[in-house]
């Protein structure tokens, strides 16, 4: 957003002085991780984060679930914080183990 702000001129009319810039602060973002889960099958995890999270198609929940499965923790998706906590707890409800990182 731009603003500017003016001064009175010796005429009487307004001279636009130097235009200033607002930057508008970037919100936090936060990472939804998954954790390997020895208990669930591999076919219920990636259909549960296709659930919970619409935006992963069917190729990057499987891809969550292996990493997850191979080196102990996926990354689901990197967004807000509102809808990052909606993401973790529902996984949560769901039977997963996930948790919130900020994104650094």
């Amino acid at each position: 957003m731009v603003g500017s702000t003016s001064s009175p001129s010796p005429g009487g009319a307004a001279v636009l002085d130097k235009q200033t810039e607002r930057v508008r602060k970037q919100s936090p973002r936060y990472k939804v991780l998954l954790h390997n889960d020895p208990v669930n099958t591999m076919e219920y995890v990636v259909t549960t984060l296709r659930q919970v999270v619409p935006q992963l198609s069917e190729q990057d929940a499987m891809a969550v679930m292996l990493e997850a499965h191979n080196t102990g923790v996926g990354l689901v998706i990197v967004c807000d914080l509102e809808p990052a906590e909606f993401y973790c707890e529902t996984l949560k409800a769901k039977g997963l183990t996930s948790t919130l990182e900020p994104e650094t």
